[in-house]
């Protein structure tokens, strides 16, 4: 049992003397994968922010001890943060920080099963250049972490955000790793005008990013990969460009200000829903499927149920006489974890459903779910080798959906 409910731990934590970091857990973070190196990644700059005195170069592999409480079950640690940095004090090759001694299989930010949760790390008296005094760590379950990004924005697979409370916003206004910033970062003087009056809308910026990734000679893995990380960076240059400078000038009020922010992370929540949506659609056109005739989008299946694609179209699937295993349906979701079952219920004449994701894993106990379930994963490539090995060959790329597809559509 929790120590407390989420909603007072959030406020009792709220404090401008304490940081946030928060992110959901990948396969390599528990132990899902059997990765010798479990533990939750921290990046090292924040590591070194919230304990400064990590930082000794001129020590070989500096450590440091915190007291961290997982309060979301509970459970108490004494972890330790380590600077592996014989590249820097020596002549060696890592200059990495890892978190260690969080307990093992005991542990619920390790056990497999937490694989996509979102987990918020509190960093208490993180501020002024002292040591944080300790961590507290909430482990969301269900559908608690729509509770945090209600709070904070989108936290989405392989991304994170830093909050110290009292900021404007979590993060500020660029809060994604430097890896992915720069090259579709627009100036304002590089966007259609009209996006300078308002914001454009989720496929404005997704056509924006198939311009300036086209990435013709690449497979559809690679396309919708690369300029779903285009599509970011230039929905958060368009976020610069129109709110930077009205929060540089400041609000009359806290209603004002509480308005303000509520609007931004609600834009940043609706573009993280339909991000992927979108860009599988874009896919879709340039692998020559004509909606309409090869796929509907936003169809309707049954009543209100609206699954995001249908194969090969909405007047298929309404045909009773059109054979129900030449019948396919898609979900994008970006995070699985509990969200997979809401497609159970979309399309009742498709017995199978494709769901495509960008979860960095699952657990076995999880895919036996959703297999049970008759649920297909459809997993980008390059983040297969995040799922366990056991489960990694009942996969299938997007590139393999395709394939699929035309199988279909050839069949008489």
């Amino acid at each position: 049992m929790p120590v407390t409910s989420l909603s007072d731990w959030i406020i009792e934590f709220t404090k401008p003397d304490n940081l946030w970091y928060v992110k959901r857990l990948s396969g390599n973070d528990t132990l899902a994968n059997l990765s010798h190196q479990a533990g939750p990644y921290i990046p090292k700059e924040v590591v070194f922010s919230v304990l400064p005195s990590l930082k000794q170069r001129e020590t070989l592999n500096p450590r440091v001890q915190l007291e961290a409480f997982i309060d979301s079950h509970p459970d108490r640690r004494a972890v330790t943060a380590i600077w592996y940095n014989n590249r820097v004090a020596a002549d060696g090759t890592r200059n990495e920080v890892r978190v260690t001694n969080w307990g093992g299989g005991a542990s619920a930010l390790l056990d497999p099963d937490s694989t996509g949760a979102l987990a918020v790390f509190v960093f208490v008296g993180a501020a002024n250049g002292a040591d944080a005094s300790s961590v507290h760590v909430w482990v969301c379950d269900g559908y608690e972490d729509e509770v945090i990004e209600d709070r904070i924005g989108p936290v989405e697979p392989g991304r994170w955000v830093v909050w110290r409370p009292g900021d404007p916003l979590p993060g500020g206004l660029f809060a994604v790793p430097p890896a992915i910033l720069a090259p579709c970062r627009l100036r304002a003087a590089d966007m259609p005008p009209g996006w300078l009056v308002r914001f454009p809308t989720g496929a404005e910026i997704v056509r924006k990013s198939v311009e300036l990734r086209p990435l013709q000679n690449e497979h559809p893995d690679v396309r919708l990969i690369q300029r779903r990380l285009c599509e970011y960076e230039i929905f958060r240059s368009v976020e610069e460009a129109l709110e930077g400078q009205r929060i540089a000038q400041g609000f009359v009020s806290i209603d004002e200000f509480v308005e303000r922010a509520l609007t931004i992370l609600q834009r940043r929540k609706a573009r993280s829903g339909r991000s992927l949506e979108l860009h599988a659609r874009e896919v879709l056109l340039e692998e020559g499927f004509a909606e309409g005739i090869d796929f509907s989008h936003g169809p309707t299946s049954e009543g209100d149920k609206k699954p995001d694609f249908l194969f090969p179209s909405e007047a298929a699937y309404q045909d009773e006489a059109f054979p129900d295993e030449r019948l396919r349906m898609l979900a994008a979701k970006t995070t699985l974890r509990d969200r997979w079952r809401q497609v159970l219920n979309e399309a009742d004449r498709i017995g199978r459903k494709h769901v495509l994701t960008l979860q960095e894993g699952v657990s076995e106990n999880q895919f036996a779910e959703m297999e049970a379930a008759s649920v297909q994963l459809v997993v980008p490539e390059s983040l297969i080798e995040s799922y366990p090995e056991a489960v990694q060959p009942k996969l299938i790329s997007f590139r393999d959906f395709l394939t699929e597809l035309r199988q279909l559509a050839v069949q008489v």
